[in-house]
This record gives structure tokens, sequence and C-alpha cells, in this order.
């Protein structure tokens, strides 16, 4: 699987089915490519309603490419109140298949204008992501961990709205998870998080945990 960083908290997942995640393209500093240049996804993983993460500019490029929104249930209400012909409302709970991929909700400790907030493991082609979304760090990570077994998470590590580099580190700790890309940071002068800042945290933690800070456009192959 590999793994392409969009900005921000934006990702595709690119196997044997195409998955973005949190697609805010219009209007993101950092994104590496137009909306008009994305080709879409077979699915379209929504973990909240802020305007930074996509919804909208999922909507607008599965009615323009297909592909079903995935989201917390009103979300995927919203979209198809906004013509999105195929959305799977669901809630935090167990696993369940979408355009042959597994995608599970999680606990995002957060706000949303639009049903709850949440994270996403997401299984593709043997692999598992854990995908955040907007959280601080809480303490069922660690269940996450248990249940779950990512084999990459994708962590927010800005802080003010989310989990700063202190509050990353004990979430990879509760996770145990071993590789870890960082997301939502320096996009805007508030998320002041830092990489670096992470990796010396998880050294002083005697953590073996490869970080791996992408730049927006770059790919890394799971």
């Amino acid at each position: 699987m590999k793994v392409v960083y969009l900005g921000h908290s934006a990702f595709l997942l690119e196997g044997s089915r195409r998955v973005l995640i949190d697609p805010w393209i219009e209007g993101n500093p950092q994104a590496p490519i137009s909306l008009n240049e994305c080709k879409g996804a077979d699915v379209y993983v929504i973990t909240h309603a802020h305007g930074d993460h996509g919804l909208e500019d999922a909507i607008k490029l599965a009615k323009r490419h297909g592909g079903v929104i995935v989201g917390i249930y009103e979300i995927a209400n919203e979209a198809a109140s906004k013509g999105v012909k195929e959305t799977v409302g669901a809630n935090i709970g167990g696993f369940f298949e979408v355009n042959g991929v597994r995608i599970a909700l999680t606990t995002a400790v957060h706000s949303s204008p639009i049903g709850a907030p949440t994270g996403a493991v997401v299984e593709l082609d043997g692999k598992r992501v854990y995908h955040a979304g907007d959280t601080g760090v809480f303490y069922d990570m660690k269940l996450i961990g248990e249940l779950y077994s990512p084999d990459l998470a994708l962590l927010p590590i800005g802080g003010h709205f989310v989990m700063g580099p202190l509050e990353a580190a004990k979430a990879i700790e509760l996770l145990g998870v071993k590789k870890v890309i960082p997301m939502h940071y320096q996009t805007f002068p508030v998320l002041k998080g830092k990489p670096e800042e992470l990796v010396n945290l998880l050294k002083e933690k005697g953590l073996d945990v490869e970080v791996i800070a992408l730049r927006p456009g770059e790919s890394y192959e799971l």
C-alpha cells in the first residue's frame, strides 16, 4: 500500500483500492494538487465536519468521479442531502466493509459541527492504518492498539486544537505502534508542533518508533 500525504490531515491510501481520508484540498495551503487534479477514490473517509477535513471536497469529488463517502451517520446524511449517490453512515463500533475496504470508526476527543468526531482504522490489502482525526490524547487509545494492531498511525502533533508532540508521544506509547506519520502541524502559525520534537520525546521514553515526516506530495510504502 502506498500512503500519500496531501498536506494537513489529508491522505490517499493507494493499493487495490483508492481511499481518501479527510481530503481537504481547496483552500489547503499545503495541498500539493488542485481539486481538479485529484482523481477521486473508491472510498472517502471523513473523520469530522470541520472545514479543514474535506467533507465539501469529498462531496465534489464523489459527484464528479463516483465513490462512497463514509463517516459518522450524520455526516453521511449531509453528503447524501447534497447529491452524493453512495454514502455509508456508521458509528463508533466494529469493522464494516465498503467497496472492498474494511473500516472501523473510533473515538476522538474533539468537536464537530455535524455528528460526533471520530478517528478511523482502515484495512486495505492486509495492512491497517489508524487515522486519529483531530483529537487530544485519551487513555482508550490503548484499546485501539490492542483491538486493531495498526501497522501505521497518522497522528496530529500541531497542538492548540489537537495533540502536540508531548501528547502524541504518549498516544504512541498507548497504541504500541511502531510506525507513525505526523499530521495537522505547521499548516497555520498556531499549529506549532514539529516532528523533531516528537522524535526527541520518543527517545526520552525509550520507544523504538519510526517517525516518518512526509512533506506534502511525498509517499510511504507500507
